[in-house]
């Protein structure tokens, strides 16, 4: 399908001609029911995206034009099972990850998979327990005080992410994260750590990844440097993997290989065994509130009309500002410092998901895919990039994510935050008129006034939505992280793409796996001069060695 052709995306682009230079001031002058017409609430959760570039009629060509695109089969088709993975002939099934276990079956390739994804839930989710109550301990009968996880992209970002957002309910073993090949990473993590009170996780669905393997060799290599033996390796590294064989030869017994499934990609994967980082931080019951929060928000994406459907809605909106008004970019702003690296996620989510330059059948795409995702913890970043939100000539929509509560409670910051959320997005809306500044200069000779107002001048009409959570907690994290992960599966639905592959992400490894030997020394290959040039500056750098 060309879904520019289609009549929604046609009736669309009318609309814009005709509403692209409607102000939302206006609008929220003119409708007073404008916020009851357009927020969600779910408990827990709400959505306001009332401070948008739309009317009820966008909105309900948006939702006509998800339609047209066959997001309600391509939903049944990822939910029973079918090989929508096209290009690696794999099953999407994240949403499975977090089903109840009297879930009605669902199949791939002939085998109902719920009993499966339990009982390998249930064996993580024990382990954990082990390790918190004490029961499970290091080789010489010590308690386990540290838990290392190494791993990379979707087997790192997703559980570190979420172990971070829920530190108030984090227990009594730390928990580290190791993913860059950087020495530094490493490093600073076991200079922290006592080997005896500490397990290292390697997290590697092919138990290959360059990066995890690299540094899972060093924290083995550390471990052996501090007195233990070779059998010891066993009681203090297990392993999230699907080759059990290649686990067992670097040192794994087999009952420690948790496993992974083909039908779950990295980034959607913190529901699995890989978010065993996340089950010691919180517990076994913590973790199976994040599952459920996901499953509710699974439920209301599935089962509600798209018009008060969260995820379609955030969805589609991005789609308006992306290809209709061409806004490149889009930024998360977290409101919260337990959130901070959730715009991390979000970018290899979405981009990693939707930077694609051509459809499922392999035919180039026929409009704009994926915009660029960044973000920072507000209010830091206030005094950063907002100046560009705000008087910038680009257009960039803004998500904000404010948890309506703190566990803290210091003083009256949290407070003072939530009102630099509202006041931002207020600010973004409103813009400030010429003559608005010039009231605010009033008292300034008028030389240096009419010089200085037009600086001050606001264009507002800039959009953004608002998500509340009522309390950042183990079930509003799995609410947020299946609503954008739904979010970017709907994008991908009319822009005609795979989102479950990532090519992109290949090609640079297999080159690195040629160059790095031609740093040691070995004759290059056939490169351009540039990179040539790099690798004998390298050499004459380490000459010494």
């Amino acid at each position: 399908m060309d879904i520019t052709a289609t009549s929604a995306w046609q009736l669309l682009q009318e609309k814009w001609q005709q509403t692209a230079a409607m102000h939302m001031r206006q609008q929220f002058e003119s409708e007073p029911q404008r916020f009851a017409d357009m927020h969600i609430a779910l408990p827990g959760m709400m959505l306001d995206f009332s401070k948008n570039r739309i009317d009820g009629e966008t909105i309900d060509l948006l939702c006509r034009l998800a339609a047209e695109a066959g997001l309600p089969e391509k939903t049944r088709t990822m939910r029973s099972g079918e090989k929508i993975n096209v290009s690696e002939n794999r099953a999407v099934l994240h949403t499975a990850l977090r089903l109840p276990t009297d879930a009605a079956p669902v199949y791939v390739d002939g085998e109902n998979v719920v009993p499966l994804l339990h009982r390998e839930l249930e064996r993580a989710l024990a382990f954990a327990d082990s390790l918190l109550d004490g029961r499970f301990t290091g080789a010489t009968g010590k308690r386990i005080t540290d838990f290392v996880h190494i791993g990379i992209g979707g087997s790192d970002l997703g559980p570190q992410v979420a172990v971070q957002a829920l530190h108030p309910y984090c227990r009594n073993i730390r928990v580290h994260f190791v993913s860059n090949s950087d020495d530094a990473n490493i490093a600073q993590v076991l200079g922290r750590l006592n080997a005896e009170t500490t397990v290292f996780c390697i997290a590697s669905k092919s138990f290959g990844t360059p990066e995890t393997l690299l540094n899972a060799h060093a924290a083995r290599d550390w471990f052996r440097t501090q007195g233990h033996s070779e059998a010891d390796v066993a009681r203090h590294f297990v392993a999230i993997s699907s080759e059990v064989a290649a686990a067992h030869q670097f040192g794994i017994e087999a009952d420690k290989v948790f496993a992974m499934f083909d039908w779950v990609g990295g980034r959607y994967s913190v529901w699995s065994a890989i978010g065993l980082p996340l089950m010691v931080a919180i517990g076994s019951e913590a973790f199976r509130s994040f599952l459920s929060g996901g499953h509710a928000m699974d439920e209301h994406f599935f089962n509600t009309p798209y018009r008060r459907n969260m995820p379609v809605i955030m969805a589609m909106l991005g789609v308006w500002y992306n290809n209709f008004y061409h806004a490149g970019g889009h930024t998360v702003v977290p409101y919260s410092h337990n959130l901070r690296r959730f715009p991390a996620y979000l970018q290899q989510l979405d981009m990693e998901s939707n930077g694609k330059s051509r459809k499922i059948n392999g035919e180039p795409v026929d409009c704009d895919t994926g915009p660029l995702i960044f973000g920072e913890e507000g209010v830091n970043c206030q005094h950063a990039y907002f100046q560009l939100l705000h008087q910038g000539t680009r257009l960039v929509p803004a998500d904000f994510i404010v948890p309506m509560s703190s566990p803290y409670r210091i003083g009256r910051q949290h407070r003072f935050t939530v009102a630099n959320a509202f006041a931002q997005a207020e600010a973004l809306m409103r813009g400030k008129t010429l003559d608005e500044a010039l009231l605010e200069l009033a008292s300034l000779p008028a030389a240096e006034r009419e010089m200085l107002a037009p600086q001050k001048v606001f264009p507002g009409n800039r959009p953004s939505n608002m998500i509340l959570v009522d309390d950042l907690n183990p079930y509003t994290l799995g609410m947020l992280i299946a609503l954008y992960e739904h979010k970017v599966f709907v994008q991908g639905v009319i822009w005609g793409i795979n989102s479950f592959d990532q090519w992109g992400v290949e090609y640079g490894k297999v080159l690195a796996k040629a160059i790095e030997p031609e740093l040691s020394g070995e004759p290059c290959g056939k490169h351009d001069s540039s990179t040539n040039g790099l690798i004998d500056y390298y050499r004459r750098c380490h000459q010494s060695d």
